[in-house]
């Protein structure tokens, strides 16, 4: 992965009447449809902030924009604060040196990422990198240290978030070394199903938006077994695959078969 330039829309976008362009004019996101104050309310770590606090730390925030695949910090990298999901989705990742992708976690709108380094004094320990285009906030770690002295709730609030990662990793870590390829799939296509699944006559149905790569750093393997592993999902009566569409006709059995 390429480095972006310092700012996301430096020589590649522009903003023209509130909305970030690309160089080929297509729009990329509205900047003028959401409000710093009403972001950060409803982020878990800020959203027990009062309106005054908020409005604070709000003017103090700098808006950053990323399209799709631009990273937001890397690995190793010395922090300067933490980052409040706005629109789109982050993936955090680690990568090795072949190029392979295994992905720790993905933030949507309403959380926050890079919590970590704001409290060990460490560096990133993961790359961050925008899912989809998105915005985030950033906030200098400083005014969340001290945020963390002067309401010990936003202490409190980060514990649970950290705890929550921990958690999520240990099932990442059990998935990986504990679960055939198989099994990692079908739980992330249940996943998908809670985020983006519509109920129909034939089952719970999705359009599978991430590409079998995508999909492949997210269970721990590569795309060309994905593509098998999808199949034999199929083949067992499990999945009804229409393109990129999945239909999960049975969703208790893919439930079982998934170990959950």
């Amino acid at each position: 992965m390429q480095r972006p330039l310092p700012e996301a829309i430096h020589g590649r976008t522009s903003i023209k009447n509130g909305l970030l362009m690309s160089m080929k004019g297509r729009i990329i996101l509205d900047t003028m449809t959401y409000d710093k104050v009403d972001a950060l309310r409803r982020t878990a770590f800020f959203g027990s902030l009062g309106n005054n606090e908020l409005k604070a730390l709000a003017e103090r925030a700098a808006v950053k924009y990323l399209r799709q695949g631009e990273a937001l910090f890397f690995e190793g990298e010395e922090p300067r604060g933490l980052y409040a999901v706005v629109e789109g989705a982050i993936r955090a990742f680690r990568e090795s040196d072949k190029g392979r992708e295994q992905v720790i976690h993905v933030e949507r709108a309403g959380a926050t990422i890079a919590e970590v380094p704001m409290f060990d004094s460490g560096t990133f320990p993961s790359t961050a990198a925008a899912e989809e285009d998105s915005v985030v906030l950033f906030i200098d770690k400083r005014d969340v240290r001290r945020l963390c002295l002067e309401h010990p709730q936003i202490a409190l609030a980060a514990l649970k978030i950290l705890a929550g990662r921990l958690r999520r990793a240990a099932e990442l870590i059990e998935a990986l070394s504990l679960r055939e390829v198989d099994q990692r799939l079908a739980r992330l296509l249940l996943s998908e199903a809670r985020l983006r699944g519509k109920p129909t006559d034939t089952g719970i149905s999705f359009e599978l938006v991430l590409t079998n790569q995508q999909v492949a750093a997210r269970i721990g393997t590569v795309r060309e077994v994905v593509s098998r592993a999808l199949s034999r999902l199929q083949q067992n009566e499990l999945i009804v695959i229409d393109g990129r569409r999945i239909t999960i006709s049975n969703e208790a059995a893919l439930r079982s078969y998934a170990g959950e």
